[in-house]
């Protein structure tokens, strides 16, 4: 299966699941298996972002999380 996503909700994605991953506990998962399918998508989402170990980051992830939000 693939899904398409635009590099703006790449971005906004993997921030989600890095900020989630690292704080699972909140998360209601009924089975591991959820918990690994994400970890297993933020990990593919690292491989493909170059925009994650830029020194912009932070201003890159705002950019794509304003051209996403419903104002």
């Amino acid at each position: 299966m693939n899904i398409e996503l635009s590099n703006d909700e790449a971005i906004v994605l993997f921030e989600f699941l890095s900020r989630t991953s690292n704080n699972a506990t909140n998360l209601d998962f009924v089975d591991h298996a959820e918990q690994r399918v994400l970890w297993n998508l933020e990990a593919e989402l690292e491989r493909q972002l170059s925009e994650p170990l830029s020194a912009d980051y932070q201003e890159l992830l705002e950019v794509a999380r304003s051209k996403l939000s419903d104002k």
